[in-house]
């Protein structure tokens, strides 16, 4: 017996995700969908057309919603369903992915956004939920919650209204995502904040973000780039794949060394499919040597996504960017390689050479922005932190942070 799940684009029905009894996974789009040229398809992986999609492609795109590692471990064992049934998943919370895309039962009609769909938490409801979190990802089992976030960390999609956090229900769109603290990790949030805020100063595309607390307890706040407000204040969301779910590359597979993206694939995905394939091949280097200099392995396939703002995406803003490098027991390896090279002490100019064509023009300008970024990352770094100790902002992470990218641009300069 076959199990369907209507999928909607922009509130659209676009087609239906069914799982036969075998457990494998096909996509449809709606025949009154295919008929309009101007409607999008849903992943490049997948272009419109009145046949079925069929194997990986499907099962990559779908799973790439999914939360990741120990979340999805502990998300399976509270539904009761396996790690590996995607379709399991997005049939309990696929109503609020990353994009514009959700899922339904088949034939369910997706309600309209009402009022009382929105929750705002005070202090002690919010300290609630974030206690909750630690026992339930994703919140599953909260009345009326259907959001799927990937990654591997704890996170919950959220809603800031005049100033104050508020949980979403039903199809109320979220307008930010909210991480908690790492456990074991030490202070993860002032890692990211002191990322994001550092790349923003850099001129990296990013979105807004915040430190808050929950009692004494501090949260990373980031606002989603994949949402936007009307002139009337309405939230209204904008389409997204990350590069995996673009490759047909499954979750589990992100990093280069198990299969995953290389910066090569990145780019050419970028020249085949954005509106500005230039700006975005030279905005996607100019973060690989950011995360270069700031210590961030863990920059792989799926913290790199195409953006739809028209029918053409481009780059979406850069997310998920941490100093790795200060956390003790991490490998130092980068989750691609530059150059072939996986260790970051191994990377030479020769190296960074080969993201760019064989020319003297292009190899000059990488050179340019190779040592523009070395010189820049670490005065505008030290100047942060004093900003934000101006902000009552501290942390001795700053510090650590700080050495990573002095050592990294020493060796950039070399």
């Amino acid at each position: 017996m076959s199990h369907t799940l209507d999928v909607y684009l922009h509130n659209k029905l676009t087609g239906k995700l069914t799982q036969n009894k075998s457990g494998t996974l096909s996509f449809q789009y709606d025949t009154d969908y295919v008929k309009n040229k101007h409607n999008p398809a849903i992943s490049v992986s997948m272009p419109i057309q009145t046949e079925m999609y069929e194997g990986n492609s499907v099962k990559a795109f779908f799973s790439g919603f999914l939360p990741d590692d120990i979340v999805r471990h502990r998300l399976a064992r509270y539904l009761g369903i396996s790690e590996k049934n995607a379709f399991g998943f997005l049939e309990v919370i696929g109503g609020e992915c990353a994009g514009a895309l959700s899922l339904y039962p088949e034939g369910q009609i997706p309600y309209k956004v009402q009022a009382t769909d929105i929750e705002s938490l005070d202090d002690k409801k919010l300290r609630e939920i974030l206690e909750l979190l630690k026992r339930r990802p994703l919140l599953v089992g909260v009345e009326d919650i259907r959001l799927s976030l990937a990654g591997a960390q704890d996170k919950i999609a959220v809603t800031v209204k005049n100033g104050q956090i508020a949980l979403c229900k039903g199809t109320s769109p979220t307008t930010h995502i909210l991480k908690p603290v790492i456990l074991g990790i030490k202070d993860s949030v002032h890692n990211e904040l002191f990322c994001m805020r550092l790349a923003q100063l850099l001129d990296i595309d990013v979105p807004q973000t915040d430190i808050g607390w929950a009692g004494e307890t501090p949260y990373f706040l980031v606002e989603r780039y994949d949402r936007v407000r009307t002139q009337d204040n309405v939230v209204t969301r904008l389409h997204q794949e990350d590069f995996c779910q673009a490759l047909s590359v499954m979750p589990e597979l992100k990093y280069e060394r198990e299969g995953g993206p290389k910066i090569a694939n990145c780019l050419e995905i970028l020249h085949i499919y954005s509106a500005t394939p230039a700006v975005d091949r030279l905005a996607f280097i100019e973060r690989v040597i950011f995360n270069y200099l700031i210590g961030n392995a863990d920059a792989h396939g799926k913290n790199f996504s195409l953006l739809y703002k028209k029918v053409a995406p481009t780059l979406a803003p850069a997310y998920d960017l941490l100093s790795t490098a200060v956390i003790p027991d991490v490998s130092v390896k980068m989750a691609m390689k530059i150059g072939g090279k996986y260790d970051p002490d191994k990377v030479f100019l020769r190296h960074w050479y080969q993201l760019v064509p064989e020319t003297t023009v292009a190899k000059r300008n990488l050179e340019k922005q190779l040592f523009k970024m070395a010189e820049s990352c670490l005065e505008r770094a030290m100047g942060l932190k004093s900003i934000l100790a101006s902000q009552g902002i501290v942390s001795t992470v700053f510090d650590d942070i700080c050495a990573v990218i002095k050592t990294r641009a020493n060796w950039i300069r070399r």
